[in-house]
């Protein structure tokens, strides 16, 4: 199971309802080719905030009944769009979210590092709690208890891909530790190539592990929240995104040499925790 960008979506999993299937996939195309926009290839800022913008004017414009702008990559846009118009109007779905979805893929183009663990928790607000709030309103499930669990769970799970892909965004000059814990811990932030042999490397990414772990756990309750093999396929996610933590600590955090992944033996014991409900 991936703890990856944008891979949190349960996308066509047997578990999901065939009725909400379409939608699931639909949401994810138009938010992974967004994702894509910001971070693959080789465009500059400039132009991967154009195609951003024209990907939010897109998506406006279908929501109003109105063409995708002319523009390059407009059929695309249109193929894309189009549908998820659709699903939006057929679920009654906001259009915040995906707005705010783009305002983190903006976001992505401009901030690198984060100062505090506050900061970082925003950035959380806009690049992963969007997708709770979807599935949960295709799940038909609401009321305040399980937006916070569920803005627990995608924080948590986007928490985990950053420790397990510190070497991978410092290649692209991205650091998503804290500034402040940095510090705390006697790291030099702007001497990444010295972490791995500090003495302070461990107990940071403890710290960072562990309350991630508590964050995921806390959002625990949604998955009995959410009925059927939904609520499966939910604690599926979780026990995926505890087992990476798990994963990187067996590595004695050293994610610099090689990322923690999860392999058959793992997807085991995901499942068996899942069935056992064990957190």
């Amino acid at each position: 199971m991936s703890v990856d960008h944008y891979e949190n979506f349960p996308v066509a999993s047997w578990l999901l309802p065939p009725a909400i299937r379409p939608a699931v996939v639909t949401i994810y195309r138009y938010a992974r080719h967004a994702d894509d926009l910001a971070d693959e290839g080789d465009a500059t800022p400039q132009a991967r905030l154009a195609a951003l913008q024209a990907c939010r004017a897109a998506l406006h414009a279908r929501l109003q009944g109105q063409p995708v702008p002319a523009g390059p990559g407009q059929a695309e846009l249109d193929a894309l769009c189009t549908p998820l118009a659709a699903i939006v109007a057929h679920h009654g779905l906001s259009r915040v979210p995906f707005d705010n979805l783009l305002n983190a893929f903006e976001q992505d183009l401009t901030t690198h590092r984060y100062d505090s663990y506050a900061a970082l928790l925003d950035y959380c607000r806009l690049s992963a709690n969007p997708v709770g709030y979807l599935m949960l309103s295709l799940f038909g499930v609401g009321g305040p208890d399980a937006l916070r669990e569920s803005d627990a769970i995608c924080t948590g799970l986007q928490l985990a891909n950053f420790w397990q892909d510190v070497a991978i965004d410092l290649d692209k000059q991205r650091i998503y530790l804290p500034q402040e814990d940095l510090r705390r811990f006697g790291l030099d932030p702007a001497q990444p190539d010295t972490w791995a042999t500090a003495p302070g490397w461990r107990p940071l990414m403890k710290f960072q592990i562990d309350r991630t772990r508590r964050l995921l756990k806390s959002g625990w309750p949604l998955t009995r929240r959410i009925p059927g093999r939904c609520g499966w396929e939910l604690r599926l996610i979780v026990q995926g995104g505890l087992r990476i933590l798990d994963r990187i600590e067996a590595a004695d955090f050293d994610v610099f040499r090689h990322r923690p992944v999860l392999g058959k033996r793992d997807g085991l014991i995901v499942l068996w925790r899942a069935l056992l409900n064990q957190i």
